[in-house]
């Protein structure tokens, strides 16, 4: 459908098995993935985009550890492994993705000072990544959403994409989840509080 885009969220080599901040089956869900983007008619990818020393990354806090909470001058944020530093094997899209068929690829938490899950805004939640317009612009006005991970920044993309207005669904069989101390439930949660149509597939 014109009106469609199949949004595709940081399906890197750092989110997959051997990656540097690795989810637990990332890259089972390839080839469903390249179904998806077979069948789509608009095909948006996202790309993880950090400059080395990011402000997220736990090595950057002296004594810090990954996957602890500090408070950033916007807000909570959860310190990372360094991950998908640009320009880095670990920042390509995975090898088996057939991702060439996208009309745009957003790079997101580029900025050394704000780290960013969402495809619409950084995590201060009001920066903006330009894709609302992008598609608002292109005449299109229903999302399905795929891709790591499901309980950040394929959650957070949801709920902004509801908030903008868009019709927005997350194929969960073609997304995979961190779940750091029960974050996947929660984001289950708030994503269907929030609107966000929830599939398991395309007979849901």
């Amino acid at each position: 459908m014109a009106d469609e885009a199949l949004v595709v969220i940081d399906l890197q080599n750092d989110f997959c098995p051997g990656g540097a901040l690795a989810v637990t089956g990332g890259d089972e869900i390839v080839p469903l993935v390249n179904d998806l983007i077979r069948r789509a008619d608009h095909v948006v990818l996202t790309q993880d985009w950090h400059p080395a020393g990011h402000s997220s990354f736990a090595f950057s806090h002296p004594g810090a550890q990954p996957f602890t909470m500090i408070d950033m001058p916007y807000g909570p944020q959860t310190l990372w492994p360094d991950h998908c530093i640009q320009g880095s094997l670990g920042s390509d899209f995975h090898s088996g993705l057939a991702w060439t068929k996208a009309e745009l690829v957003v790079r997101k938490g580029f900025r050394p000072d704000i780290d960013s899950y969402s495809a619409f805004f950084e995590n201060d939640h009001t920066t903006p990544t330009g894709l609302a317009g992008y598609l608002r612009e292109r005449g299109i006005d229903t999302l399905t959403l795929v891709g790591l991970a499901t309980d950040f920044c394929v959650g957070f993309s949801a709920l902004d994409a509801v908030s903008q207005g868009f019709k927005t669904t997350v194929r969960l069989d073609a997304c995979r989840g961190i779940d750091l101390n029960g974050s996947l439930d929660a984001m289950l949660q708030r994503m269907r509080e929030a609107g966000v149509a929830l599939e398991d597939s395309l007979t849901d």
